[in-house]
């Protein structure tokens, strides 16, 4: 018979997966949720004429947990894979807009990069490799591939995916397949070349690398989770705390007990949930830094600007604008805004221009709309919808201080056995990031003897 009773903290993507697939193991569970909505940041709106996220926009299918998740959920939500101009990927340098590089000829003919870092990338894979697990990105990269590459590749990239800063940024846990190409290959294309020649296992093609949504906006994907674990298992706008190592849960001034307790939630709330825990362990944890970033999604009736052909654009820190990109969502996703029109979604704030994050939103507007207006061509700008939504703590920054981080989240779970720290404060912050936790978490908890 089975005795386990798991408590689930947090009703974002981590927390539903793992009773998702916790319910199909035939363990018992109740999420508690403080707030009093479900998916966390993964919500959806539509307003008769625009469909659009107010949270994470697009997912990258870069684990086959996700692609299982999907054929889990047996049709219950569709998966929409992104337009073919997805491949395309703009960067602003000098007042324009400039493709990333996608081969050898791009490679050499682009703007982006300095003449002497194209022909020192040809050296690339004869360099030595690093023996610093803490290097930052920033280091890393003008070690490879030259300073220019840093600017207006990287850089831009890690506003996309952190809102981060490459001096901070570790690639050992940010960006642990880059890094594992250099310490396993010597090189990143040495590395990228002698990979690709590996026949692909069928969990290799499920991660396919591609950009992708879910028909009628992400929150069918939270929807259908729900559906499947059964509303009557979720609490909502339902405070917690664990009050023992034995997973005790005060619930509302009523205690209940537990055998597991799985959190998801902000790293900075552990030591108000569960008191119990050493505070000198939970210290390296507690001090996860977040960036702050405003979402702004921004819709037409009818566009008169530049020509949307591709994923959007990322503006480099160099660059120093007021926005670090703009995703042309109604080009890769079908049905998200009239026919004739548009909708992006424009990023703002991020850990180097936080400030901006603080601005009220009459003032901020001011200060997207005049770099909207240039980067994307428009003589005027009068939207039919400019809605803002601010985010104190979006994505956490994985830099030097990630290891103690990680090593005290491992000895805690060794100290207390059943207690799992999870969520964005390790093994990543996308969406399918947050899919393979939630499953290998749920299969770790149901393998456990009793």
């Amino acid at each position: 018979m089975n005795t386990k009773k798991v408590a689930i903290i947090g009703a974002g993507l981590s927390g539903l997966t793992t009773a998702f697939y916790l319910k199909k193991a035939g363990i018992p569970f109740t999420i508690f949720e403080k707030s009093n909505s479900i998916g966390g940041v993964m919500q959806t709106k539509n307003d008769g004429s625009f469909l659009y996220e107010t949270g994470p926009n697009s997912g990258v299918m870069s684990h086959a947990e996700m692609a299982d998740l999907f054929s889990d959920l047996k049709g219950k939500c569709e998966i929409e894979l992104a337009d073919d101009a997805s491949a395309n990927r703009l960067i602003w340098k000098d007042g324009n807009w400039h493709a990333l590089p996608s081969g050898l000829w791009t490679a050499i003919t682009t703007p982006l990069f300095r003449m002497r870092d194209k022909i020192r990338v040809l050296g690339e894979p004869f360099r030595k490799k690093g023996d610093n697990p803490n290097e930052d990105l920033a280091s890393f990269v003008k070690r490879r591939l030259g300073k220019s590459f840093l600017d207006y590749a990287i850089d831009p990239f890690i506003l996309g995916i952190y809102a981060g800063d490459p001096a901070y940024i570790v690639p050992k846990y940010a960006l642990p397949k880059l890094y594992n190409l250099e310490q396993n290959y010597g090189s990143f294309i040495g590395g990228s070349i002698k990979k690709s020649r590996i026949p692909k296992t069928e969990d290799d093609k499920k991660a396919s690398r591609k950009v992708f949504s879910v028909k009628g906006g992400l929150s069918k994907l939270v929807t259908a989770l729900v559906d499947e674990i059964g509303q009557e298992n979720i609490r909502l706008e339902t405070e917690v705390n664990v009050i023992d190592n034995k997973f005790t849960l005060l619930i509302e001034g009523v205690e209940q007990s537990f055998t597991e307790v799985v959190f998801t939630g902000v790293a900075s709330q552990l030591s108000t949930l569960m008191p119990f825990l050493d505070k000198d362990l939970l210290q390296p944890i507690e001090v996860l830094k977040y960036a702050k970033v405003v979402e702004a999604s921004i819709g037409f009736h009818k566009w008169e600007g530049r020509k949307l052909d591709a994923f959007g654009g990322l503006v480099p820190f160099k660059e120093d604008k007021n926005i670090l990109g703009v995703l042309f969502m109604s080009t890769l996703f079908k049905n998200r805004a009239p026919k004739g029109g548009a909708i992006f979604t424009v990023f703002s704030g991020g850990m180097r221009k936080a400030h901006l994050a603080e601005l009220g939103e009459a003032e901020l507007k001011t200060v997207i709309a005049n770099d909207f207006k240039e980067m994307m061509g428009l003589k005027t700008f009068n939207p039919d919808l400019f809605e803002l939504h601010y985010y104190k703590q979006a994505i956490a920054q994985y830099g030097s201080d990630s290891e103690a981080r990680l090593n005290n989240i491992a000895k805690l779970e060794k100290d207390f056995p059943g207690l799992y720290l999870a969520g964005s404060m390790r093994d990543g912050v996308g969406i399918a990031d947050r899919v393979k936790q939630g499953k290998y978490l749920a299969k770790l908890i149901a393998t456990k003897e009793a």
